[in-house]
């Protein structure tokens, strides 16, 4: 855009420069000048635009000072026929260091260019209203540079905003992600476990038995493969009720007494809140099944007026560190959060709570 909006406005300079070459002594120091003039004009406009520097660096200032006195010394000693035909060559040096300068020193530089401006033409004895229309053209040429400076910076940090946002997209999938996985096979991989163990026992007093075991740890790996893979898609979507039902299945063949109630039909949950809740008990599940050495495990399912709360409570021991600090809590207090809930851990035993306020949680 820089390159673009420099060359439009090198066109009047190009024709000034020929006027001035045709009436000159000596056009070959004018030709030298204006050279110079057009080049330093070209780099200063150039790297102000494509400059991402809070300020600029001192060489590019140095050739803005530069560029002003030539455009000083051009508009003195090069003056054609058209009343103040050369003082537009001051304009360009306050375009120059608009675009170079942020502000509030480009507004200073608009001051300081257009008392130069106005000065040096009532100095050459033009009449005020040309030198009022000079000053005009400086304040409109000036705005027009710092709207277009402004849009490009706005375009920028449009731009390194939605960088921004797909990286951040990018983690927040990474660690959904993880999470995901974690509860997946945590819970699969911890039943798969437990009746490893039950198959090891049955094994050489029940042979039918253990068989029969061994085809559920074949059901619940091609499961966990299929769940796997389904989370990798992110179209994984299991139900309340399909939880519950596990969990006590897995429970159950623990050791565990498992009692759940349900004070409200896992129907009735909003989406989102079905799907927060079934984490919970995969994960409530699995950390009963590894830490909490418990005989017994109750599931509650309820509502009140301003909350849908499911808790999990056992008999053992309870979590300790390892289960109230670990990646799968970490995990359910994420997705509770997102649905403004809350996540309790406590006694006695192995206690887990999970509230989330019905309003605003349908989905």
């Amino acid at each position: 855009i820089g390159g673009v909006w420099a060359l439009v406005w090198s066109f009047p300079i190009l024709s000034l420069a020929d006027d001035v070459l045709r009436a000159t002594d000596t056009p070959w120091l004018a030709f030298v000048l204006f050279a110079a003039y057009l080049a330093l004009y070209l780099y200063v406009v150039m790297r102000g635009f494509g400059s991402r520097l809070p300020f600029p660096p001192l060489r590019d200032q140095v050739a803005l000072w530069a560029f002003t006195v030539l455009g000083i010394i051009l508009a003195v000693f090069y003056t054609p026929e058209a009343a103040g035909g050369s003082l537009i060559l001051i304009l360009y040096v306050a375009v120059a260091g608009v675009s170079l300068y942020p502000p509030p020193t480009a507004y200073f530089w608009v001051g300081g260019s257009s008392l130069l401006l106005g000065g040096m033409g009532l100095l050459a004895g033009d009449k005020l209203g040309d030198v009022a229309s000079l000053v005009l053209n400086v304040l409109l040429a000036t705005a027009m540079v710092l709207v277009v400076r402004n849009m490009i910076r706005l375009i920028r940090e449009l731009d390194r905003t939605r960088t921004e946002l797909a990286r951040s997209a990018v983690e927040q999938e990474r660690l959904r992600f993880a999470r995901d996985l974690h509860d997946l096979l945590g819970h699969s991989l911890s039943l798969i476990v437990v009746k490893s163990e039950v198959v090891r026992r049955l094994a050489e007093r029940d042979p039918a038995a253990a068989a029969k075991e061994a085809a559920e740890i074949e059901q619940v790996g091609r499961q966990a493969l299929a769940e796997v893979r389904e989370a990798v898609t992110g179209y994984r979507e299991r139900p309340l009720s399909d939880e519950l039902h596990g969990a006590r299945e897995a429970l159950t063949d623990a050791g565990i007494e498992t009692t759940i109630r349900l004070a409200v039909r896992t129907d009735e949950l909003p989406s989102a809140v079905d799907q927060a809740f079934a984490w919970v008990v995969r994960e409530a599940a699995t950390n009963v099944i590894r830490h909490s050495g418990a005989r017994t495990c109750r599931m509650l399912l309820d509502r009140s007026a301003a909350a849908w709360s499911l808790t999990v409570r056992d008999d053992g021991r309870g979590g300790g560190s390892a289960v109230s600090e670990g990646n799968g809590l970490r995990g359910l207090r994420e997705r509770l959060t997102a649905l403004d809930g809350t996540l309790t851990v406590g006694a006695p035993g192995f206690t887990l709570r999970a509230d989330v306020p019905r309003e605003g949680s349908a989905g």
